[in-house]
């Protein structure tokens, strides 16, 4: 049995291949039934468009690659493969200048990252992951449980913190959240910690009273550090699809957003959305996760995903 016939053994690359695989199936499938025997034409192209709206790339994404086939190949034959690598050239165009490694500031210590994201976006779980490849970089690590709306939200940072053999700062139940925040920063300044990584609650983004919190907290924040938190990620979850684009929006105005990390590639047919969020905000990609464990989180790289996502790899 190969590697790849072996689920236990496929590598990320794999995983992630295997996860856009339902997206790309859509795409690529959707491709063939449009341009079977058929010219580029304006029939063609609207029906290309709405494919590609319908794949969550987005109107302006969607908008630039008919325009860009009609530019060479209008009324005349065209291969499904020729839809195909303009359709990841355009992406990939889209892509790279926003996929960045996170890197961590030296010159402040401990450099403090915020993590923020609706319920169930995995971003408990990022904060485990990031921890592992901080530690690996040789950093000194210290978590914050800041979500404490939920008990079990607080014992899972704790148990990854005790996977990682990193310390967690966390409160009661209930226990304000700035106020938790402030103590975490006190501590690891103490313990001359390189990273801070500070969770909070899973905010949905229609409940302002619960966005005003986190605005609290990144107020509290800058009362020790006016330029902390040095870094904010969103995570997002794939499988949200368009509405993943709502939530980068609302997340940016209320803690002004400085990177992404998008989660759960590996079960979506929704991968177009990191597409049309790259277009629509300009924030780096830091990273992209495909499964649970601790080494499932990998930088991003666009031409793979650009390749994987239309089925050309």
């Amino acid at each position: 049995m190969t590697e790849d016939e072996n689920p236990k053994k496929k590598g990320w690359f794999g995983r992630l291949k295997d996860g856009l695989k339902r997206s790309s199936s859509a795409l690529s499938g959707g491709i063939s039934d449009i341009f079977v025997k058929r010219k580029l034409d304006a029939t063609t192209l609207e029906e290309l468009e709405d494919l590609l709206i319908m794949s969550d790339l987005g109107v302006t994404v969607s908008s630039a690659v008919c325009a860009r086939l009609s530019k060479n190949r209008f009324d005349k034959e065209i291969s499904t493969e020729e839809v195909q690598m303009a359709l990841a050239d355009e992406v990939a165009n889209i892509l790279k200048p926003v996929a960045r490694p996170l890197e961590i500031d030296n010159s402040h210590k401990p450099c403090i990252i915020l993590m923020v994201g609706v319920n169930g976006s995995g971003k408990t779980t990022t904060i485990g992951k990031l921890a592992r490849k901080f530690q690996q970089d040789g950093k000194s690590v210290m978590l914050a449980a800041g979500d404490t709306f939920r008990a079990a939200a607080i014992e899972q940072l704790q148990v990854w913190g005790e996977r990682n053999n990193v310390p967690v700062i966390s409160g009661k139940v209930g226990a304000d959240a700035a106020g938790l925040a402030y103590d975490a920063i006190q501590q690891a300044r103490a313990q001359n910690c390189d990273v801070l990584m500070i969770d909070t609650a899973g905010r949905l983004q229609n409940k302002n009273h619960l966005m005003e919190e986190l605005s609290k907290i990144i107020r509290v924040i800058r009362k020790q550090d006016e330029n902390a938190p040095h870094a904010t990620l969103l995570v997002l979850d794939a499988t949200t699809g368009q509405n993943a684009v709502l939530q980068a929006k609302v997340f940016q105005e209320a803690a002004d957003v400085s990177g992404l990390i998008m989660t759960k590639l590996d079960g979506t047919a929704k991968g177009g959305v990191l597409v049309a969020i790259a277009e629509k905000f300009d924030l780096p990609i830091h990273a992209i996760g495909v499964g649970e464990t601790i080494d499932d989180l990998q930088s991003f790289d666009a031409d793979d995903f650009s390749k994987m996502l239309v089925g050309l790899k």
